[in-house]
């Protein structure tokens, strides 16, 4: 169920046109099997540029990226990423049903009702969807425009959840939400987490201090890396990040 990630000496360069950009350069870092390694840093550090790369999306300029020991590429990417659960702040929805949507790419008379409807109330969507006149029958609207923002991204844990992943990827998940819409996906987040790996660019210092794992991201390099604790006791970088709440 649970596994074990290993970045060494990661780099990517995007080349546009003449252009190159060093976006990752020389990351390396390792999660052993049910860890949360929480990645941190400003906007254009490098962050989604290091969840691309475990994901798949890119291919290293350099370096390997192994899952299990085993080295991640283009033969055995497709069968990883069917691994991975991934919760970002950007999500695709259809002018479907609840159940449609949760269970996105599955044919509509093959979709587990039964199953649907319990992780709706893993990601505290029951009460919600059961007070629809038509419940997960009801239509969410053209890009779920009849949803709050809270709503749609609880959506987007359902269906990690129903993927039920060894591999959790968090990117941002909560970072547009209200407060309230952000209690509630964080609790559903932190259920969805539990007895997994965990890969998350995370906000709330809550989180963060609990990481077994956090790596410092700067300017394209991880820069700093360790426990909440010892990372602050170095009076360095995330120290700086942690007094400015800048993450």
């Amino acid at each position: 169920m649970e596994h074990f990630v290993k970045f060494q000496n990661v780099s990517k360069v995007y080349t546009m046109g003449e252009v190159k950009i060093n976006a990752l350069h020389d990351a390396s870092f390792e999660i052993e099997r049910g860890e949360v390694c929480v990645i941190v840093g400003p906007s254009g550090a490098g962050k989604t540029t290091l969840f691309n790369l475990l994901l798949g999306f890119y291919a290293p300029t350099e370096g390997e990226i192994a899952i299990d020991n085993t080295p991640l590429t283009a033969d055995n990417c497709r069968r990883w990423q069917q691994r991975v659960g991934y919760v970002s702040q950007s999500l695709f929805l259809t002018d479907g049903t609840f159940a449609e949507n949760v269970a996105l790419g599955i044919a509509p008379e093959e979709i587990d009702r039964k199953r649907v409807k319990e992780v709706l109330e893993m990601a505290q969507l029951g009460d919600f969807v059961r007070s629809l006149d038509k419940g997960m029958d009801t239509r969410v609207g053209e890009c779920g425009c009849r949803l709050s923002g809270g709503q749609r991204q609880r959506i987007s844990i359902t269906r990690a959840i129903l993927k039920n992943p060894p591999i959790l990827i968090l990117d941002e998940a909560t970072s547009a939400l209200d407060t309230e819409s952000e209690r509630l996906v964080q609790e559903a987040l932190e259920k969805l987490m539990r007895n997994r790996t965990t890969l998350v660019v995370a906000h709330r210092l809550s989180t963060i201090r609990n990481a077994d794992l956090i790596c410092v991201v700067h300017e394209g390099r991880i820069v700093e890396q360790g426990k909440h604790d010892e990372l602050v006791a170095k009076n360095g970088y995330y120290k700086h990040l942690v007094d400015m709440q800048k993450f």
